[in-house]
């Protein structure tokens, strides 16, 4: 018999929750195969039994918060379950003695529980939590083509009429809950990674000095030069040419320059980092998460563009190792894809410097005294820790890059 605990995660996760079982009581697992999914603060983990055996009993429910060490299910060695014992009430008289004592058949797993596992709905941890929370049986949910119950399954069938035929009343949604002036609110518990990064957020806003800096960008160069090696970049190396590697480029010629901005603060010390590992805010289902592309001056443009869409694939699929999160030194964050034209990013604590790029967007520029042209602009921003950052390196960071991306052949110099 072996039992399943809740691994260490990382020096700063202590917790977790349950975000599905992957395996039920009663199923057989072979050794290293995955039996439940751990919702942590930065990422999803999915924890694997050591022993080969049957399921015996599962320990916490889906939603429950479990610490690191805690005992979650217990496997029983050599493929067997042993029945659980029955209360003393209802044990069975021994037989007295001159009477034939009954035979009882070994218990086996009913057709209609093995009918019932099968049946189970494959659904996103996302999916599962959503359903949790607005109390919906999952196998009352329609499916997508695949059979797969997704978060905008549950989503739609939940705002179905309460009075759907195909939704019983039992599963009707509640009436929102009302506060005392009579508005109707409806209340949804924040999950474990959104109360993270709220907790992250209001912290980096309490202990930095953080100031903000603006500059904007003439993106016709590097947009023209994008223009014309892209289907070649893309033959060469099969990874498409975007904006992303340009501008992680200028930003780590940039931190070379000016070092401070690649520092954090320790105690009464400051730590100047000497590498360059830039981590890429990519939005998800579940928030925000950064994950870091690792040794930026080593990499060509390629290189970085292929680790840039790895990782942000990884982060929508649910997929991100803590290693891919942990130790960044600065952080892009591009508001752009989503239209933002200008913003105030906050800082990745304890990096003290983040870059915002906006979106691009055709805008009047005065070529000289008697000329204007439309020319496609972005708006960049760097917020930064003013404690051992002053406005002189702020602003000269932030020129670097615009100065480095209007002349894209002196940033392949610089690279």
């Amino acid at each position: 018999m072996a039992e399943i605990k809740v691994p260490e995660l990382a020096e700063s996760i202590t917790e977790g929750t349950i975000a599905q079982w992957l395996k039920q009581p009663g199923d057989y697992v072979e050794k290293g195969e995955y039996i439940v999914e751990l919702e942590t603060d930065k990422v999803n983990v999915e924890v694997i039994s050591e022993e080969a055996g049957t399921i015996q009993e599962l320990k916490a429910d889906e939603g429950d918060t479990v610490e690191v060490g805690q005992i979650i299910a217990i496997v029983g060695a050599g493929g067997e379950a042993s029945a659980p014992a029955e209360p003393k009430e209802e044990q069975q008289e021994a037989p007295k003695q001159g009477e034939k004592a009954e035979e009882k058949a070994p218990q086996e797993e009913t057709p209609a529980a093995k009918e019932d596992k099968k049946n189970r709905p494959i659904a996103s941890p996302a999916a599962r939590k959503l359903a949790r929370e607005k109390g919906i049986d999952l196998s009352q949910v329609p499916t997508d083509p695949l059979g797969r119950v997704r978060k905008q399954d549950i989503e739609a069938y939940d705002n179905k009429p309460a009075s759907s035929p195909s939704k019983p009343a039992s599963e009707a949604k509640k009436a929102p809950a009302k506060k005392d002036d009579g508005k109707p609110v409806e209340r949804e518990k924040m999950s474990r990674r959104r109360q993270t990064i709220a907790k992250r957020l209001v912290e980096v806003q309490q202990t930095a000095a953080m100031l903000t800096t603006f500059n904007e960008i003439d993106m016709t160069a590097v947009m023209e030069l994008r223009k014309r090696k892209k289907d070649k970049f893309f033959e060469d190396h099969d990874v498409r040419l975007g904006f992303m590697s340009f501008f992680t480029k200028a930003v780590v010629a940039a931190l070379k320059k000016y070092p401070y901005v690649n520092a954090e603060i320790d105690g009464d010390e400051v730590v100047l980092k000497k590498y360059y590992d830039v981590g890429v805010a990519v939005s998800t289902e579940d928030g925000l998460v950064v994950p870091v592309v690792r040794n930026c001056d080593r990499k060509n443009f390629a290189e970085i563009e292929g680790e840039i869409m790895e990782l942000a694939t990884k982060a929508r699929n649910n997929k991100l190792s803590l290693a891919d999160l942990q130790g960044g030194s600065f952080t892009i964050t591009n508001g752009g894809v989503f239209g933002s034209l200008l913003s105030t990013p906050i800082l990745n604590g304890p990096q003290v410097g983040i870059l915002g790029m906006h979106t691009i967007q055709l805008r009047p520029v005065a070529i000289d005294k008697e000329n204007m042209e439309n020319r496609p602009m972005m708006y960049i921003a760097l917020s930064y820790d003013h404690r051992i950052i002053d406005g002189k390196e702020a602003v000269g960071f932030l020129s670097m890059i615009k100065n480095l991306l209007e002349n894209p052949e002196d940033l392949l110099l610089e690279g």
